[in-house]
């Protein structure tokens, strides 16, 4: 009579303590969002012609680019992001989605390239870190998990403007 009793309150249990007992057949995976970080930059005229970043300076309210392509070369995702008040760009790829888990992956599929630069004095287009054709992403660790959604963040750059003009350089021998 003890052993029905205790398959009885067995029975019961799950009932009492749902959340405790709960046998979830098919768990939704969590949606991952994707954001590209980097920083802008005025590059030095003291280091024209190089990709040195010494004495550079952040630009505020510069435009980048966010493109990624398909495993076909084709584009399947664009946004344009602007740099905050130190030259920090935090861009948010709402909508991106990958058809393939490798080849379209951010850190194949995406670059950053620069678009525009406010500064009247440092709005020439340089190449520092590939920034004509295309900034490669890097991980570097960051993540952030939420209850409903993971975020993951790669960086890009820095990336540069330089000045369109800069005094040549006196030697003092």
């Amino acid at each position: 009579m003890a052993a029905i009793h205790l398959s009885f309150f067995i029975l019961l249990l799950p009932l009492a303590f749902p959340s405790a007992f709960s046998y979830e057949t098919n768990p939704q995976p969590k949606k991952t969002q994707v954001v590209i970080e980097g920083m802008v930059y005025c590059q030095s005229c003291d280091n024209y012609g190089s990709w040195s970043l010494s004495k550079a300076k952040p630009i505020a309210s510069a435009k980048v680019s966010v493109i990624c392509k398909n495993q076909r070369g084709q584009v399947s995702y664009y946004k344009a992001s602007e740099t905050d008040g130190n030259g920090y760009f935090f861009a948010e790829l709402q909508g991106f989605e990958m058809s393939h888990l490798l080849l379209d992956h951010p850190l194949q599929s995406c670059v950053v390239k620069l678009v525009e630069s406010p500064l009247e004095g440092c709005n020439v287009l340089s190449n520092i870190n590939y920034g004509l054709y295309g900034s490669p992403l890097r991980y570097e660790n960051k993540r952030f998990y939420r209850k409903d959604y993971d975020v993951v963040i790669y960086a890009a750059g820095p990336l540069a403007f330089r000045p369109a003009h800069c005094d040549a350089p006196t030697n003092h021998y």
